[in-house]
């Protein structure tokens, strides 16, 4: 029997379906959190073998005690993941220490982590990327708005989700920015790209083969949503594009990718742009080695008729899933802000919608500025009838 540690399973909420399908396929599955016992979901006390509560999982020390612990009695650990981005450097920090080879070590991070070295492996693959340059001077960054033009984008080279990702569209916004900025952090300017955000979303397997792919598609730019504390929206396609099949299958060849759920983000222009393409073009923005965050896994199950929960464990257990993928549809997100005066109310949507509705409920804080407070999931067999759910959900006075 093999042992899967899973790093804070209790976070998302959801994720305590990875360890129930783990348990299921006669894994022993141990878990390290910061969260009491007493307080976790039963769902997942029933899917851990143990659990190992630490004070902060910010603290490495705390944390590589709990592993050093949970080998002492259980024996090796197979497998460490958190499916998590913010973890990820932790993760593999831990694999390194206690020569866990089932995932990216430490040595690895560079690579999937700061986008400015992403860019190399997009380009290995043939994969056009936004020109860059890395913040230094009022000389430096001039010299490349100069060549590029505004819009011009910033954002922290390791970084996780939009947080601290603005669009500086003068020389006034650009003083301001390099007066104000953090200096610890290590950010990379990139020339604005016009485009709607595609993702490639892939279960792969030990040889580096996609066992399931899906992807979806963010009409919104998440940098605005998370500055103009404004509502989101992205959804599920109902059947995945050629060009993004390609691209992705590319990007997981030239990054190394095997055994994990991967995210990649690509841009799909919607103007021409010099340097990069014509409009419907492909374009790279970034590589996510962790599934889509939040409730995304369960879209895709509601999308696709099928459990990647279940399709994902398969892929650790057996290196292969035989998980049935049904009918296909898509599944729309829509994360209403608090505060704003919608046309609908809740009680109306659910009733309007009692049909279409998978699942609703208030977002986690620490979700909440890029998805919004309150979601919906819905499913539609039509991109006219997800657009008039949008429009619904959406409208204010």
């Amino acid at each position: 029997m093999k042992n899967f540690l899973f790093l804070s399973p209790n976070f998302p909420t959801n994720y305590w379906m990875f360890c129930r399908e783990l348990k299921q396929n006669g894994l022993t599955v141990l878990g390290i959190g910061d969260q009491p016992y007493d307080e976790l979901l039963p769902e997942l006390k029933e899917s851990l073998d143990e659990y190992y509560k630490v004070s902060s999982l910010e603290n490495y020390d705390e944390v590589y005690r709990g592993v050093a612990f949970l080998i002492f009695k259980h024996g090796p650990i197979d497998w460490l993941e958190s499916n998590n981005e913010y973890w990820l450097e932790r993760d593999a920090k831990l694999r390194t220490a206690f020569h866990i080879t089932s995932g990216f070590q430490t040595s690895d991070m560079p690579r999937i982590k700061f986008k400015s070295k992403m860019k190399k492996y997009y380009q290995k693959a043939g994969i056009p990327t936004a020109r860059f340059h890395m913040v230094d001077d009022w000389l430096g960054c001039k010299s490349f708005t100069d060549a590029v033009g505004y819009p011009v984008v910033v954002k922290p080279d390791n970084g996780v989700g939009a947080s601290h990702t603005y669009k500086l569209s003068n020389d006034d916004e650009l003083a301001f920015f390099l007066n104000t900025r953090d200096t610890s952090v290590s950010y990379i300017m990139e020339e604005f790209v016009h485009a709607e955000v595609n993702s490639y979303d892939a279960i792969i397997d030990q040889n580096g083969r996609p066992i399931f792919e899906t992807g979806n598609v963010t009409p919104m730019s998440i940098m605005d949503i998370v500055n103009e504390a404004d509502n989101s929206i992205y959804y599920i396609v109902k059947e995945l594009p050629d060009d993004i099949i390609n691209a992705g299958r590319a990007t997981v060849k030239s990054f190394g990718v095997k055994s994990r759920f991967v995210h990649f983000e690509f841009f799909r222009l919607t103007e021409d742009q010099e340097g990069l393409g014509k409009k419907g073009d492909v374009v790279a923005l970034e590589v996510n080695m962790r599934p889509c965050g939040g409730f995304t896994p369960d879209m895709i199950n509601f999308a696709h008729s099928t459990n990647v929960y279940k399709i994902w464990a398969d892929m650790i257990a057996f290196g292969h899933s035989t998980m049935p993928v049904g009918q296909h549809a898509y599944c729309a997100f829509a994360g209403r802000r608090d505060g704003k005066n919608f046309v609908y109310s809740h009680d109306e949507l659910m009733k309007r919608y009692a049909s279409q509705m998978r699942m609703e409920g208030r977002i986690p804080d620490a979700l909440a500025d890029a998805m919004g407070n309150q979601m919906y999931l819905a499913v539609f067999p039509t991109k006219e009838e997800m657009d008039a759910f949008y429009e619904d959900v959406l409208l204010c006075r």
